[in-house]
C-alpha cells in the first residue's frame, strides 16, 4: 500500500508538473531584456531635453532686439548668396505662388511640423533603438546649442522682413501665420534666421533613422530635410545660406562623438566614428 501511494504521489506530482510544462508550452512568455546600464532611461533624458529647449528659447528671447545689425546682416547675406550664384529665393516663392493649396500648405508645414517631428522621433529612437537614439540625441544637442550661439551673434532677419529682395510674407498674407509684427513680439525671436534649425532637425531626423534601420528605402527619409528646406525658403523665412549652416552643424556634432554602440558592438571600437552607421552591413554567410 505505501508502495501504491507512493507511485500515486509519484504519478499526480508528474502529472502537475506536465500541466505546467504544457502550459509554458503553450503560453510562452517573452524573454526579458536587460537594460545596460550605459543606455539612458527616461526621466533624466526627458530632465536634459526640456533644460536644453528652456535654455535654447531663453537664448534666443536674449538675443532679441538688435534690429540694425539684423538687416544689415540680411543685406550681407543676400548679397553673398548671389556673389557666389546660389539661386535667388524668390524664384522658389514664385513657383509656389502659382497654388494657394500649395502656399497654404506650406505656411502649414512650416507652423506645425518642427518641433512635433523632433518629439516623436525622439520618442520612437529611445523605445526601439536605443544605442542610436543615445548617439543622435547627443549630436541634436550639440547642433542646437551652436545654433544657438549663432542666434547670439549674428541675428538675421528672415527674407520675408526685408523690402528690397521682392519676396512676400506668406504666412501674413495666406496664413496660417506665426509671427506678429517683428518689433513688438515678445514670444519669438524673428531675428533668428541664423541658422535654420527648421532643416537642421530635419536632417538629423533623417540621418537618425537612416542609420538605425536597414530598408532599401531608408534614404527616402531624406525628403524630409529637402522638402523642409523648400518650405522654409519659399515661405520667406529663411535663406539657403540658413539651410546650409544648419546642416552644418550636425555634421559638427557627429563628428565629435562616437558612433552608436549596440550590444554587442558591431564594429571594433578603434573603427567605429561617426558616419558608420549609415553604411549597409556586410552580408555574412
Amino acid at each position: 500500500m505505501e508502495s501504491v501511494e507512493g507511485q500515486g504521489c509519484g504519478m499526480g506530482w508528474g502529472i502537475g508538473t506536465s500541466s505546467v510544462v504544457v502550459g509554458k508550452h503553450h503560453f510562452p512568455r517573452p524573454p526579458r531584456v536587460p537594460l545596460p546600464a550605459r543606455l539612458p532611461r527616461l526621466l533624466p533624458e526627458l530632465l536634459l531635453l526640456v533644460a536644453v529647449n528652456a535654455v535654447y528659447k531663453y537664448g534666443r528671447k536674449v538675443a532679441n532686439g538688435h534690429t540694425d545689425e539684423a538687416y544689415r546682416h540680411a543685406d550681407s547675406v543676400w548679397s553673398f548668396e548671389r556673389g557666389v550664384h546660389l539661386p535667388s529665393e524668390a524664384s522658389v516663392q514664385r513657383l509656389m505662388l502659382h497654388s494657394e493649396t500649395v502656399i497654404h500648405a506650406a505656411n502649414y508645414l512650416y507652423a506645425t511640423v518642427h518641433f512635433p517631428a523632433m518629439v516623436i522621433f525622439l520618442g520612437w529612437m529611445f523605445a526601439k533603438k536605443r544605442a542610436h537614439y543615445l548617439w543622435i540625441r547627443r549630436a541634436i544637442v550639440i547642433q542646437t546649442m551652436l545654433a544657438l550661439i549663432g542666434h547670439l551673434f549674428f541675428p538675421l532677419a528672415p527674407p520675408r522682413l526685408l523690402k528690397s529682395d521682392g519676396m512676400v510674407d506668406t504666412a501674413a498674407a495666406y496664413g496660417p501665420a506665426v509671427y506678429g509684427k517683428p518689433d513688438g513680439d515678445s514670444l519669438a525671436n524673428q531675428f533668428a534666421a541664423m541658422p535654420s534649425l527648421h532643416v537642421g532637425w530635419a536632417l538629423a531626423i533623417a540621418v537618425g533613422l537612416i542609420a538605425a534601420y536597414r530598408s532599401r528605402w531608408r534614404w527616402l527619409w531624406l525628403l524630409h530635410p529637402l522638402v523642409t528646406m523648400l518650405v522654409v525658403v519659399g515661405t520667406a523665412n529663411h535663406y539657403w545660406l540658413d539651410c546650409i549652416v544648419g546642416c552644418a552643424l550636425l555634421g559638427v556634432g557627429l563628428a565629435v562623438i562616437p558612433g552608436p554602440v549596440t550590444d554587442p558592438p558591431e564594429l571594433p571600437a578603434d573603427r567605429r566614428h561617426w558616419a558608420w552607421p549609415l553604411k549597409r552591413r556586410p552580408v555574412q554567410d
